[in-house]
């Protein structure tokens, strides 16, 4: 059970939902894609939100998974986030077409920049032990991307074996230049010995010095709930 920060039930919480799409149900999965946002827009109490496909195998590269994607929603309230959750016909569709499927409800205690414009609430404070969640997404400037691509393969084998990392995925909007990582990690300590030290330091010091993005997002959370499964391992 993870523990819950005390927090306004109407403040604002992120849901972050992971798929791996089951082979018959891949052409189904590419239309979540192409429809974006735009599936979701009659979702009661969501502010902003995005589909997004991932790298091979839910990795970095450049290489695109056949099967693996992502949906962030921005919801105006805990209740409508768990109300999307327990009720959502598209939520339903995903984990029925997916081999696996894995949610988290996530409340903001830290966030620089924006992402299309929207940035998020902070709604607690920094938490003083247990899990923590991370996204840095980025609008890479074009010809700044294959700079900023030769950056990544030092840093995802760093991450691949930081220590308390619980979860890692690549997600994003357009390949190449509109790209996100989403982490889960043991502890804030945990996740800033990966932040501020080796590969992942000297990309982000790179992309800062010679700069690659056009826009960007830095933001921290509290996971609030998790349910579901991600490269074999259970969560609840």
């Amino acid at each position: 059970m993870l523990a819950q920060p005390s927090a306004n039930n109407n403040d604002q919480v992120v849901v972050l939902l992971l798929a791996d799409i089951a082979q018959l149900s891949r052409l189904w999965g590419w239309t979540r894609i192409v429809k974006g946002p735009q599936g979701l827009q009659d979702t009661p109490g969501l502010l902003f939100s995005k589909v997004m496909g991932s790298g091979y195998e839910g990795g970095f590269g450049l290489r695109p998974s056949p099967s693996r994607q992502g949906v962030f929603g921005l919801f105006e309230s805990l209740q409508t986030a768990q109300e999307f959750l327990a009720s959502s016909s598209l939520l339903q569709d995903y984990q029925q077409r997916s081999d696996e499927f894995f949610w988290v409800i996530l409340k903001t205690w830290s966030c620089r920049g924006s992402w299309d414009g929207q940035s998020l609430d902070v709604c607690t404070a920094q938490p003083i032990k247990g899990p923590v969640a991370a996204l840095t997404r980025a609008s890479i400037r074009l010809a700044k991307a294959p700079a900023f691509w030769r950056h990544a393969p030092p840093s995802q084998n760093a991450l691949n074996n930081a220590k308390g990392c619980q979860l890692a995925v690549g997600l994003g909007e357009a390949p190449f230049v509109r790209q996100a990582t989403f982490t889960i990690w043991d502890s804030v300590s945990d996740m800033n010995a990966y932040a501020r030290t080796g590969a992942h330091l000297e990309a982000i010091q790179e992309a800062a010095q010679n700069d690659y993005f056009s826009e960007s997002m830095f933001a921290r959370f509290v996971p609030l709930q998790m349910q579901g499964q991600w490269h074999g391992k259970d969560y609840a």
